[in-house]
């Protein structure tokens, strides 16, 4: 059985500042530093083989910590990346609903079926980051992995390995920062084990939009 945790970064300076980040590279805010030291801790008891992360800071620097921890030296993957979002990329979630009606009117009711304005399709992200996961996993057997990635991502992940049509995205729920969502592979074939559990997080949750990546 091989083990994957699939980490969303804690708290941007995009969410803070309520901008669709998309690939745009900010870094964490104070409280997503906190979010990633409490996210180290949760990992404390667990050992873990390998560390890899989509190369924007925000996600990088969350899973830092838990590869100092385990003196390991984390993997960058640019494939791990959120959506390439276009022209939407760090604008302000309210200028998108006048800029881009039509096209964020769709991400906002049915993102499965979305694409960022000029920039990647949600279908396009879902294979993406499946075939990038795979291949870790698959080069990983038997062990434990952390891989630190963004909330499209996940939710595009987690659609998949329930079986779902990509169009039943609208009705997963976003994952919080720094939220933990736990993939078993067995024989190459993977299982949402725990989808976005926070609870390590305590008083230092930060509330999702439903919008923020």
């Amino acid at each position: 059985m091989t083990t994957v945790y699939l980490i969303r970064h804690g708290q941007s300076i995009g969410n803070k500042l309520g901008r669709f980040l998309g690939q745009t590279d900010l870094d964490l805010s104070e409280l997503g530093y906190e979010q990633a030291e409490q996210t180290r801790r949760y990992f404390e008891n667990i050992a873990v083989d390998a560390v890899y992360s989509s190369d924007l800071m925000r996600a990088f620097n969350t899973v830092a910590p838990i590869a100092r921890d385990k003196n390991i030296e984390i993997i960058p993957d640019r494939e791990l990346r959120e959506i390439a979002c276009g022209r939407w990329e760090n604008q302000l979630f309210e200028d998108l609903k006048v800029k881009f009606k039509s096209d964020y009117d769709v991400w906002l009711t049915d993102i499965g079926n979305a694409r960022c304005t000029d920039g990647e399709s949600v279908a396009e992200l879902l294979e993406r980051i499946r075939l990038e996961i795979e291949r870790i996993a698959a080069e990983n057997d038997g062990k434990t992995v952390v891989i630190g990635t963004h909330a499209t991502p996940i939710r595009c992940m987690t659609c998949y390995l329930r079986g779902l049509p990509i169009t039943a995205m609208k009705d997963i729920a976003w994952v919080s920062n720094a939220s933990i969502t736990r993939i078993e592979y067995n024989n190459g074939v993977g299982s949402i084990k725990e989808y976005a559990y926070d609870g390590h997080l305590g008083q230092i949750k930060s509330a999702f939009n439903g919008n923020n990546v």
